[in-house]
């Protein structure tokens, strides 16, 4: 089976970026990253894509005058390589509904917490200020909405007595290590089905609680 083509959009350190390239090194993924792609020049997940002889392109928002033509140029760009599939990758830009919808059911994001928990930033400090149990994170399809759509899979991470959000952000940035390339893994051996706002793996259907249920190996 030929492999899926993934383009994988960064702004910043790149370490799921690295975790998703190190899972594509092994043929049973049956993934490989043809494009990174960054709004940041300086974006430290360009350097691990070319490391990895990745080809690499930015495009910086700053030079559109509106998210629609930077999104258009993104989309060229991934379409030229001709992506199947998109990972967000800590990508710090808001897509317009318009290139949300473009790729519906191709798109995949790692959000920091177990979703539908702590949508948008701060995930772990407002965690802990709500006395949260369990952290975690999730990985989904992008939908219209910030931090929505079918959950693949998540990961739980407990939370400790005496955590700080950092140590907790440490932990639960492990699990997305995890987590990502699992997902990647489902999505590329042809093993998730989206129906709708539905998520079929092996043909069982998943919910939020049953994904959150089983930790992903490898």
């Amino acid at each position: 089976m030929k492999p899926l083509a993934v383009g994988v959009l960064i702004s910043g350190r790149g370490s799921n970026l690295q975790a998703l390239i190190e899972a594509c090194r092994d043929p049973a993924t049956k993934a490989g990253i043809r494009l990174v792609l960054s709004n940041k020049a300086d974006a430290q997940g360009l350097a691990r894509a070319a490391a990895a002889g990745i080809e690499t392109a930015v495009v910086d928002h700053r030079n559109f005058p509106d998210r629609a033509r930077f999104d258009a140029e993104i989309d060229r760009r991934l379409r030229e390589k001709g992506i199947e599939l998109v990972c967000l990758a800590g990508f710090m830009r808001i897509l317009t509904d318009e290139f949300v919808d473009r790729w519906r059911d191709r798109m995949i994001n790692i959000h920091p917490s177990l979703l539908p928990a702590f949508r948008g930033l701060d995930t772990h400090a407002r965690a802990l200020a709500a006395g949260a149990k369990l952290a975690g994170c999730t990985v989904h399809y992008v939908r219209r909405e910030l931090d929505t759509g079918p959950i693949i899979l998540q990961e739980k991470v407990p939370v400790l007595p005496g955590d700080t959000a950092e140590r907790l952000a440490a932990r639960v940035l492990e699990a997305e290590h995890r987590a990502y390339p699992a997902a990647l893994r489902l999505i590329a051996a042809g093993r998730v089905r989206v129906e709708g706002e539905r998520i079929f793996i092996d043909g069982v259907e998943t919910s939020a609680s049953a994904a959150a249920a089983s930790r992903p190996s490898g």
